[in-house]
């Protein structure tokens, strides 16, 4: 995740997932292990198919801000799926100004999966085909407590309903002041981190947590 903050809005951009790439090891309600892998294409019909995509802070609905039909692109490539969002709120600004920001995560739906069990691992192998992205999040860190640094532990919850499932990715994060914000804003050159190549290999895979959650409005 890479954050540009400016003097009146934030620029947050980043891989919310990757593609054709296993997770880390993931785990059902009741306990069972299991790694999955989105198959390329999966985000780029599910956007095709979709025209607005919602941007939450930390899944919450009543913090909207912004969608794929306002503020939000969301385009899949060969990495994953990459999102780039300009954001006004000042509640953000003022987060991303704290390094209060701490990653991407998105829900769906799964239509359509493989599963296969890997007796070598003794876990099962997960393949996503076909999903419903209805919203990306951008993470702060209230949602702690923390796990291996800047994840997220969640809890399964029963549902007799449609389930959510939840990601969350483990970009870098980078933040970035930029120029023309520290010239009018002094008391927050300590803020600035330092912004390495945008070409280096990052860690794209996502944690080890697995929402079930009940949908009240689909």
């Amino acid at each position: 995740m890479k954050i540009e903050v400016r003097n009146d809005s934030v620029q947050i951009s980043g891989y919310v997932n990757a593609v054709e790439r296993e997770s880390k090891i993931l785990h059902t309600k009741d306990g069972k292990p299991f790694v999955e892998k989105i198959k390329s294409g999966t985000f780029k019909r599910s956007l095709d198919r979709h025209g607005d995509v919602k941007l939450l802070l930390n899944h919450d609905k009543n913090r909207v801000l912004g969608s794929t039909k306002n503020n939000l692109e969301l385009r899949e490539d060969n990495i994953g799926l990459k999102a780039t969002a300009t954001i006004t709120d000042a509640d953000i600004i003022n987060k991303a100004r704290n390094n209060e920001l701490v990653g991407w995560s998105f829900g769906f739906y799964a239509l359509r999966d493989v599963k296969t069990q890997d007796e070598q691992r003794n876990l099962e192998v997960r393949d996503v085909s076909e999903l419903d992205l209805f919203e990306v999040s951008i993470l702060d860190n209230t949602k702690v407590p923390a796990y291996d640094g800047t994840l997220i532990e969640a809890r399964s919850l029963d549902s007799e309903d449609d389930i959510v499932e939840l990601r969350v990715s483990e970009e870098e994060v980078e933040t970035e002041i930029r120029e023309d914000e520290k010239l009018n804003n002094d008391t927050n050159d300590n803020e600035e981190s330092k912004v390495e190549d945008d070409k280096k290999e990052l860690n794209y895979e996502y944690s080890n947590r697995y929402y079930k959650a009940r949908i009240v409005n689909k």
